[in-house]
């Protein structure tokens, strides 16, 4: 079965929603976004590697942080669900609800990206001052936290200062994420290097279930994270990718940003499939289920 034939209470760029009144059941597509466009093309697997992945993390940060998981065991999924239980295995978590905070909690250990641009203009990443001399892919002197606001789909998250964070959140809560969300990158892009990945940056989210701070969302995925191949990491150029930098790279060639996306070509499709696999199983070490 390719779907679910029931409607999502909410749909992001990857995830549909389902409301079950005291917890919600998250659902990860095979769609995939770039430059905050869902394109017309699927990835094959992808969301089942989102949500492994995602487990995967959950787990090994069980000791950092808490997190929203219930299940993801098909035996626990709602009755309604049991028909799709075939296109569900694998691709869901049944999560509690979380007050979630309007902020996206963005971690960078490398210099590239919106972060290049910034620094080459003025110096600065999202404002913080950082050494001249830095370039490309460059190991950031400290791993910086540049928090940012969450767009509707079809619009853009903005870059905003730890000052209009806590103006957000307040002042206690904005340095728990900023302490939090640095120590779990730490954690994992220790882990990660250790199995061949730089975690260059990433992003997560984070939401309060009776008063306390849990980690939800998805977690350290090609989705929400560039990973970099260590055994080929070069200072002063772009690194190969195993997340959807590859299909950016692609759009940056064959698309100006206006109108809708093009379809991309199926050896794209294909090799994004094969890299987000790759990544599952680097950071793992277990072999992807398809």
């Amino acid at each position: 079965m390719a779907q679910i034939d029931l409607r999502p209470d909410s749909q992001g760029k990857v995830r549909d929603i389902y409301d079950l009144g005291d917890k919600l059941l998250m659902v990860a597509t095979d769609r995939i976004s770039a430059f905050d466009y869902i394109l017309p093309d699927e990835i094959p697997y992808k969301g089942k590697v989102l949500t492994q992945l995602s487990i995967f993390w959950f787990d090994l940060l069980s000791d950092v942080v808490d997190n929203h998981i219930i299940s993801t065991e098909v035996a626990d999924l709602p009755e309604a669900f049991k028909p799709y239980a075939d296109y569900l295995d694998g691709r869901f978590m049944l999560v509690k609800k979380a007050q979630m905070f309007p902020v996206e909690c963005i971690v960078r250990g490398y210099l590239t990206g919106s972060g290049l641009k910034s620094y080459q203009q003025d110096g600065t990443v999202c404002g913080i001052k950082l050494p001249a001399g830095l370039t490309e892919a460059s190991k950031l002197p400290e791993v910086l936290f540049t928090p940012s606001t969450k767009a509707e789909i079809g619009g853009h998250d903005e870059n905003i200062s730890f000052d209009r964070c806590a103006e957000l959140v307040g002042d206690e809560a904005a340095a728990t994420l900023r302490d939090l969300t640095i120590k779990i990158y730490t954690t994992a892009a220790d882990h990660a290097r250790a199995n061949g990945i730089i975690i260059a940056d990433t992003k997560f989210e984070f939401g309060t279930i009776d008063g306390k701070v849990v980690l939800a969302d998805e977690v350290l995925t090609p989705d929400s994270s560039r990973f970099w191949p260590a055994d080929t990491y070069k200072e002063g150029e772009v690194q190969p990718s195993f997340d959807k930098q590859f299909v950016r790279n692609w759009l940056n060639a064959n698309w100006d940003r206006t109108g809708e996306p093009p379809h991309l070509p199926a050896d794209i499709i294909e090799k994004t499939s094969e890299k987000y696999i790759q990544a599952y199983e680097l950071i793992t070490g277990k072999k992807f289920e398809k």
